[in-house]
C-alpha cells in the first residue's frame, strides 16, 4: 500500500512542477484569444452542423480502465461552472498556460498503468481532467460542480482549522436578512471538512448557542455534525439588540481555551461574523484577546445593500488577518464564503509548502479515495502568496484491496483497514451508502487492522 501511495504522490508532485513552471513562464494577456476543448461542448453541432464554438471533434473510445467510458487518452478537456463565462480573461489565461499539463497527464499514465483520472483544480474556476472525457448537463442545462466548492481541493488548499460562527439574530436581521444569514451560515459548514472543528453562535442581547448542549465547545465537522446544526438553522428567529462585544469575547474564550487544551485542530482558528453592521469596532475586545499576535482571523459577512456600517466591518477584518465581504442577495451567497478560503491558504503558499493531502472514501462509479497536492506560486516581487489551485489523482479502493496478502490470514482471518478519522476504508462487510464521502459503519471485530494516516504513512 505504501508504494502504491508513493507513486500516486510522484505523479501529482510531476504536476505541481510543470504547472508552476508554465505559470511563471505565462505572461498574463486580458485580450488573449484562445481555443480550447470544453468538456461540455465538445462533439456539439450548430443547426447547420458546424462546430460550436470551444467544441470542436474531440476523438472518443470506449475504455475499460475507466469503467468503460469513451474518452480521450491523448487530451485533456476543460470544464467551467454555469455561472462563469467561458471565455472570460482570467479563465483563457489560465487555460492557456495549464496546456502543459497534457503531456504530463500524458507521461505519468504510461509511467503508472494504475492511475485513473488525473485533474488541476483551478482557484480561477476552471477544472482540468484527464483523460478528456465529455459531460452531461442535468435536465435544466446546468452542471453545478465547482471544483473550488468540493471538499478535497478545500482540503488541501487549507489546512485543518477551529471555527466559531457568530450570527446576528437582533431585530434588524427579520426577513430575507435572515434568510441570508442561515445560508451563509450552512455555506460556510459545507466549506469545513473532518479535520475541522466548529460551533455557531447566535446573538442579540444575549448568547445563545444553536446547539444548547454544546456551549462553550466545538465539535468535530462531520457530516452529522454540520447536518444537525443545519437543521437548528431554522429555529433562528431576530428580536431584540445585538451585542457583538458579548459574543466576541464568547467566542475568543472558546478558541483560546480550545487552543491550550488540544481539544480542536491546534492549527488555524478563525471567526465568522454574520450581521447587517456594527457600530463600534471593538478594539478594546481585541486588544485583549487577540492582539499582538492576532493568531484569530476575523472574517465579518455583511448582509444587506446598505453600507453604512461597512466601514468597522473592513478595520476588524484588517486588524485581525481576514477578509471583509457584503452579501446582498441569495445568489451572492457562494461566491462570497468562499473567498475566505483563498486568505486561509496564504501561509502555506508563503511558506512553500506542498502538503499531499488524503482523502476520505467517497462512492463514485467505483469506491476510490483521492492523492491532492497543493499548488503555489509566490511572485518574486511580492510577499503575498497566490494560490494557483490543487492538483489530484484518484485510487480506488479494489487497487489497495489486492495487495491484502489474504493467503497470509488464514481461513478464518481478514484484514480492515480504518482511516484516522475513524472511517472504514475497506472491510469484508463493508457496505457502500450512496453519499459522496461517508461510508456505512459497521461494527467489526479487529483481528488484524492497518492504519492509515492522513499522509498516507504506514
Amino acid at each position: 500500500m505504501e508504494e502504491i501511495f508513493r507513486k500516486k504522490a510522484e505523479a501529482t508532485r510531476r504536476l505541481v512542477e510543470a504547472a508552476e513552471e508554465a505559470h511563471l513562464q505565462h505572461e498574463e494577456n486580458p485580450d488573449l484569444q484562445y481555443e480550447y476543448f470544453n468538456a461540455v461542448l465538445i462533439n456539439e453541432v450548430d443547426e447547420d452542423g458546424n462546430s460550436v464554438e470551444l467544441g470542436g471533434e474531440f476523438l472518443l473510445e470506449p475504455n475499460d480502465h475507466f469503467n468503460n467510458l469513451s474518452v480521450n487518452l491523448s487530451l485533456s478537456v476543460v470544464q467551467v461552472p454555469t455561472n462563469m463565462y467561458n471565455k472570460d480573461p482570467d479563465i483563457v489565461n489560465g487555460v492557456y498556460w495549464s496546456e502543459a499539463l497534457n503531456k504530463v497527464f500524458v507521461d505519468n499514465f504510461k509511467r503508472d498503468p494504475t492511475l485513473i483520472w488525473q485533474y488541476f483544480g483551478s482557484a480561477k474556476g476552471f477544472f482540468r481532467q484527464y483523460p478528456g472525457v465529455k459531460w452531461h448537463p442535468d435536465d435544466h442545462g446546468v452542471i453545478a460542480f465547482d471544483c473550488r466548492n468540493r471538499k478535497w481541493y478545500i482540503q488541501a488548499a487549507t489546512s485543518p482549522k477551529d471555527v466559531v460562527i457568530l450570527v446576528d439574530v437582533s431585530g434588524s436581521m427579520k426577513g430575507l436578512r435572515l434568510t441570508i444569514a442561515r445560508q451563509t451560515v450552512a455555506s460556510i459548514l459545507d466549506t469545513l471538512g473532518d479535520d475541522d472543528f466548529f460551533n455557531i453562535i447566535a446573538y442579540n442581547q444575549e448568547i445563545h448557542y444553536v446547539e444548547p448542549c454544546l456551549n462553550g465547545t466545538l465539535v468535530q465537522a462531520d457530516s452529522t455534525n454540520k447536518d444537525h446544526f443545519k437543521e437548528h438553522l431554522d429555529k433562528l428567529f431576530a428580536k431584540g439588540i445585538g451585542l457583538l462585544g458579548n459574543a466576541l469575547t464568547e467566542a475568543f474564550t472558546i478558541l483560546n481555551e480550545i487552543n491550550q487544551t488540544g481539544r480542536g485542530s491546534s492549527c488555524s482558528q478563525a471567526i465568522m461574523l454574520i450581521t447587517d453592521g456594527a457600530t463600534e469596532m471593538y478594539d478594546d475586545v481585541f486588544a485583549k484577546y487577540n492582539w499582538p499576535e492576532r493568531k484569530v482571523r476575523i472574517f465579518p459577512y455583511l448582509i444587506g445593500r446598505e453600507s453604512a456600517f461597512a466601514d468597522n466591518l473592513k478595520w476588524m477584518a484588517c486588524a485581525n488577518k481576514g477578509y471583509f465581504s457584503q452579501i446582498s442577495t441569495l445568489a451572492d451567497v457562494q461566491e462570497n464564503v468562499m473567498r475566505y478560503l483563498h486568505v486561509m491558504s496564504r501561509p502555506k503558499v508563503i511558506d512553500h509548502e506542498h502538503d499531499t493531502v488524503w482523502t476520505e472514501a467517497y462512492v463514485d462509479s467505483a469506491v476510490s479515495i483521492n492523492n491532492h497536492d497543493m499548488l503555489l506560486c509566490v511572485p518574486p516581487q511580492k510577499n503575498q502568496g497566490i494560490l494557483l489551485g490543487v492538483v489530484g489523482t484518484d485510487i480506488p479502493i479494489q487497487e489497495l484491496m489486492k495487495t491484502i496478502p489474504k493467503h497470509k490470514l488464514g481461513i478464518h482471518g481478514y484484514a480492515f483497514a480504518i482511516t484516522n478519522n475513524g472511517y472504514i476504508l475497506t472491510h469484508p462487510d463493508l457496505r457502500p451508502m450512496g453519499r459522496t464521502d461517508i461510508l456505512l459503519w459497521v461494527q467489526i471485530q479487529p483481528d488484524i487492522g492497518i492504519m492509515i494516516s492522513n499522509r498516507a504513512e504506514i
